[in-house]
């Protein structure tokens, strides 16, 4: 039999992580409000700004693309989901759950740059990615103050 690493602390740590994610909505200093409590996880998600567009990358492994809906409207970008999980009867051989199933939400705010009509997304590999291009022109321009 393979030795084991015991954490002790784990427990207390897991405790504390699933209380902070508990009350974050409540936590006026929280400034994401990029999840609701009433998801059953929350997807990783990394945010890159490239030169001609922005690119979200959420891990969604083992979820459906048909089980996923992008909506993009009054500057927010909403993802939202199901991942299926096992019936409680095939989870009773199991000595260890750790990957959540149920619904997943994410909610970010969109850069007025950003061009909601060409919004892209595709997954590969349990990767979400979504491309949202830059707009080409905006609406600035100087104006001279008459005195």
């Amino acid at each position: 039999m393979k030795p084991t690493r015991y954490e002790t602390w784990y427990p207390i740590h897991q405790l504390r992580k699933e209380l902070d994610r508990l009350f974050e909505p409540y936590n006026p200093s929280s400034d994401d409000q990029s999840s609701v409590a009433t998801c059953d996880w929350i997807p990783a998600v990394d945010i890159k700004e490239e030169q001609e567009r922005y690119v979200l990358r959420a891990d969604i492994p083992g979820v459906d693309p048909k089980d996923i809906e992008i909506i993009a409207e009054n500057g927010n970008l909403t993802i939202r989901g199901n991942r299926a999980g096992e019936a409680r009867e095939t989870r009773a051989g199991y000595s260890r759950v750790e990957r959540p199933s149920g619904t997943f939400y994410r909610r970010f705010s969109l850069p007025d740059t950003a061009d909601l009509a060409q919004i892209a997304a595709r997954s590969a590999h349990g990767v979400l990615e979504i491309s949202i291009p830059r707009l080409t022109h905006t609406l600035s321009r100087t104006i001279k103050v008459e005195g």
